[in-house]
């Protein structure tokens, strides 16, 4: 009877689609890069920080030169293309200096070389907060303190609380999500690198630099994972802190591996179904209707469980993916 509370139903459907769209933007940027070059990117989620510690201290830094709602908003919207523009850069330098030659190697080399990475990132960024004097284990609570009021405030909306930092995840995943599908399909590059993860050496025999597109991708990947932990700095139940790294890592690998390696749209269709897992699950622990506090993570296991029992290959997902 408690989901049948209109008040309730309003508060899961937001807080899914709020968590569906975090998933999502995260999970893209492994998708792309998995589904053309066949490699697992375990650097991800230490990338999702940077980008939450960049895109906070834009926030912090120009947040008393943006008054008003539409000053704070403008001013994030400036912040996420830097952090986009500064990350992308950075995954295209490290595609071309570090993952490229690895490519005719197994990819027990890669999975080794990218969680090496993870752990030099975390060290680089724990120095950096520490000579700083920010704490990089507790939440970065002054970039939280730059989110405008209209994101901060529950909005009544027909009688319903609805949370204004919701609604603006779920805009702009929205927005995310349809500018990478429109880029894949609706662009000559995006034919390229579809073409490329088919048949490489065929893409290659046509003309298409292969390896170009693998850089772009690669750096449009961590880009886009970027921006995430930049929206992700103004949640308190994540916000900036290098425990992020961690915490969005492994929801991304389900997401990713639920809905097919690869496949962009299996990413979205799961990133949709472990979001409003998770949602559902948080309102019977908040809701005081089961005690147990890491409910919602045994869900979301079990989905990939499930998933990798009874269909492997993901729900869209087809075998030999990535060249493996």
């Amino acid at each position: 009877m408690h989901f049948l509370d209109p008040a309730v139903l309003a508060r899961v459907l937001f807080d899914g689609l709020a968590k569906a769209s975090i998933y999502v933007m995260i999970a893209a940027g492994l998708t792309l890069i998995f589904g053309l070059m066949g490699v697992l990117n375990f650097a991800h989620g230490s990338l999702t920080a940077i980008g939450a510690y960049l895109g906070g201290l834009v926030m912090v830094t120009f947040a008393a030169s943006a008054s008003g709602n539409v000053g704070r908003i403008a001013l994030f919207f400036v912040a996420i293309v830097v952090v986009f523009a500064l990350l992308t850069a950075f995954g295209g330098a490290m595609e071309v200096s570090l993952i490229r030659p690895l490519y005719d190697r197994p990819p027990l080399y890669q999975i080794l070389l990218t969680f090496g990475i993870t752990l030099v990132l975390e060290e680089l960024l724990r120095m950096v907060l520490l000579f700083y004097d920010i704490q990089p284990s507790t939440d970065w609570l002054e970039a939280q303190g730059t989110r405008p009021e209209i994101i901060s405030k529950t909005h009544d909306v027909f009688g319903l609380g609805v949370e204004g930092l919701e609604v603006f995840q779920i805009l702009l995943g929205v927005a995310i999500t349809a500018g990478v599908w429109i880029f894949l399909t609706r662009t000559r590059y995006g034919l390229y690198i579809r073409a490329g993860s088919e048949d490489g050496e065929m893409a290659q025999a046509l003309g298409v630099n292969v390896h170009q597109a693998f850089t772009v991708v690669f750096g449009v990947g961590v880009g886009i994972t970027g921006v995430a932990g930049a929206l992700l700095m103004w949640d308190s139940a994540w916000a900036a802190s290098i425990d992020l790294g961690a915490e969005v890592l492994l929801p991304a690998f389900v997401v990713v591996i639920v809905g097919g390696l690869g496949t962009f749209r299996g990413t979205v269709v799961a990133g949709v179904l472990v979001g409003f897992v998770d949602a559902f699950t948080t309102e019977l622990f908040t809701s005081n209707i089961v005690g147990f506090s890491a409910l919602p993570e045994l869900f979301i296991f079990l989905i990939l469980v499930g998933t990798l029992v009874l269909r492997p290959q993901g729900l869209f997902g087809v075998e030999e993916v990535g060249g493996h």
